[in-house]
């Protein structure tokens, strides 16, 4: 058996929640299949070999908090599991610098807390919890729009040798001359921008893309998303949302064989509905032409839950990092990539990328 899977988290918020309850229900329901993962067992580490040793977030009834207590605070609403019925575990709750973390529809919410702290004072303490646990992942899911604050913790993982799962649309294993920094440290980094399981995106860009194989002519695509969490109330704030409209549009351009101009996609979070909770609705439409030039159309309507879409995507990000960890394998990690996120550094099709990642685990095995 190996050891475990030590891992850090910053943001504790729903997506996270989602995952360790997630983890705890299968553990509370042996017979269970587990759905929404590669495998099972990803060169013997299973979903049960993951350690949440430390925690980082801005909140100030989180900091200082067990994970476990911290994941059921407000303004985080999954319940999947009761509080009473979550083990305890031994990681805690650290400041994080807010840096530009926290935008303007979600402080009142969050409530970040009053620091006293230089960031340099906070990265030391980071570095020093880093090193006193033994984390070899950090993963983030920092809010949209926090492009300062992912490249700090970028920054620590390089400075750490700690590999990095960036699953918000902050571009650094996108981005050449990060990208080119974990390389030349030999640090694994998997992302940018996580794909839902079913979500808003693949779902787009794989219609999209049996479109185009299928010899149409697409002439105009929108995706529309709302939602009811803080991640769409943050969104509100048009300024954070400039890459996450380039990384979900890009996800599906990237499919087609001929680019739509940029006034014939529209790709993004469209607004904030309270009432909804974490049940995100997603409305598309495709126009195209086909034989002899003559139209079609189709449209879909998504509902989802938007924590559990993406658990169980990031349970594999974090497994096949520590595989390339342990097989001594840096830079961005591209078939986990391509596979997993919304804007890697190389885009493939679903197909192909999810062939490339089964090929990168049997060659570590």
């Amino acid at each position: 058996m190996p050891e475990k899977i030590k891992v850090a988290l910053v943001g504790l918020g729903n997506c996270f929640s989602g995952l360790i309850q997630g983890i705890e229900y299968y553990s509370k329901n042996p017979s269970q299949k587990v759905t929404g993962i590669i495998h099972e067992n990803l060169c013997d580490y299973t979903i049960h070999d993951i350690d949440f040793v430390a925690g980082f977030d801005v909140g100030a009834n989180k900091v200082g908090k067990p994970i476990n207590e911290a994941i059921y605070v407000l303004p985080n609403m999954v319940n999947w599991i009761e509080k009473n019925d979550m083990p305890k575990v031994n990681g805690t709750v650290y400041e994080s610098p807010a840096l530009d973390g926290v935008g303007i529809w979600v402080e009142n919410k969050v409530k970040p807390i009053e620091s006293e702290k230089s960031e340099s004072e906070l990265r030391e303490e980071i570095i020093k919890v880093l090193k006193e646990t033994g984390v070899e992942v950090i993963v983030s899911y920092l809010p949209v729009g926090s492009e300062k604050a992912t490249q700090f913790w970028a920054q620590v993982c390089l400075d750490t040798n700690t590999a990095f799962v960036n699953c918000m649309p902050a571009f650094i294993a996108s981005d050449k001359e990060w990208a080119q920094k974990f390389t030349d440290k030999n640090i694994p980094i998997i992302g940018d921008d996580i794909k839902g399981q079913v979500g808003a995106t693949i779902v787009h860009r794989t219609l999209a893309r049996l479109c185009n194989d299928r010899g149409t002519k697409i002439e105009k695509t929108y995706q529309i998303n709302v939602g009811g969490n803080t991640d769409f109330l943050n969104m509100k704030e048009q300024e954070r949302l400039v890459s996450k409209r380039i990384s979900k549009t890009e996800s599906v351009q990237s499919q087609l064989d001929e680019r739509l101009d940029d006034d014939q996609i529209y790709v993004g979070p469209s607004d904030f509905i309270p009432f909804l909770g974490n049940t995100k609705l997603m409305f598309m439409r495709i126009e195209g032409k086909q034989w002899a030039n003559i139209p079609y159309n189709m449209e879909v309507r998504l509902e989802v839950d938007d924590k559990a879409n993406s658990a169980g995507i990031v349970i594999d990000a974090i497994r096949l990092a520590k595989i390339a960890l342990d097989d001594g394998i840096g830079g961005p990690i591209i078939p986990a990539s391509a596979y997993l996120m919304k804007h890697p550094i190389k885009q493939m099709s679903d197909t192909e990328a999810k062939t490339e990642c089964e090929k990168f685990v049997a060659g570590n095995k």
